[in-house]
């Protein structure tokens, strides 16, 4: 419904231009990032999960971090996606905007509400996405270009599909992300499900329920989720470690 109601209005324009870092936070430490977009919530710009709060955790030990869980918004624009955490009172620790653009909402150490049971042990991105096709004009009426449509995808043993994939822009920001995430926090280079799901049961409910420890998507801890349906987590790190 907010989608909907976002696509007949004009976009929210941030006042001033965003001052872009060339790091993430995690417990007041800060780690470079190999990004040239990346704006933090205390900058100009930037969005906050805490609007008006910033605590110094230098020095205290660090929240135990396992799992770094993969979102799409079902949002026009990474300002929308704020907007509506606000309103439902969750939070994610980054979002990654149609251009690319990463914001840090909060720092790493904090505990964000956004996927359940896991949130103790998590980090989250959301990366927008509207998910379904009848906006696929929309993007382009406001100048991203058209997105990838996936044609199909399977989920939970189902297939589904069409619906709008990631801008590439938005991927390449996203594995950085995961690369800059894996130097500040330890999370491994590994993933329980392929992007079809092809495994046994017991991978997902260790990641439900906090016995894994790597990069997920929102669906590999809840069987009532699609988001990254299609996200096929496995080759993108395979191409991060070669990289390197």
């Amino acid at each position: 419904v907010w989608t909907e109601r976002q696509s007949k209005i004009d976009e929210f324009k941030p006042s001033g231009d965003p001052y872009y870092s060339d790091y993430i936070v995690f417990n007041s430490r800060f780690y470079p990032i190999e990004w040239d977009k990346v704006v933090l919530w205390s900058e100009e710009g930037g969005l906050s999960a805490r609007p008006g709060t910033y605590y110094n955790y230098s020095g205290r030990a660090e929240r135990s971090t396992k799992l770094f869980v993969n979102h799409w918004d079902a949002c026009l624009s990474s300002h929308s996606c704020q907007r509506v955490l606000d309103r439902r009172n969750l939070s994610v620790h980054f979002l990654i905007d149609n251009d690319g653009t990463i914001y840090q909402t909060l720092d790493m150490q904090h505990g964000a509400w956004h996927a359940g049971n896991i949130n103790r042990k998590a980090i989250g991105v959301e990366i927008s996405n509207a998910f379904y096709t009848k906006y696929q004009d929309t993007y382009i009426e406001r100048g991203h270009g058209p997105r990838p449509i996936i044609e199909s995808a399977a989920i939970h043993g189902n297939e589904i599909g069409p619906f709008l994939g990631f801008y590439p822009i938005q991927i390449t920001a996203l594995k950085t992300l995961w690369k800059a995430v894996h130097i500040a926090t330890g999370i491994p280079y590994q993933t329980p499900l392929d992007q079809c799901g092809k495994t046994s049961t017991k991978y997902e409910q260790d990641a439900a329920y906090g016995k894994f420890t790597g990069f997920i998507s929102h669906y590999h801890v809840s069987k009532n989720k699609q988001d990254c349906a299609g996200l096929d987590i496995e080759s993108l790190i395979q191409e991060i470690v070669d990289s390197d």
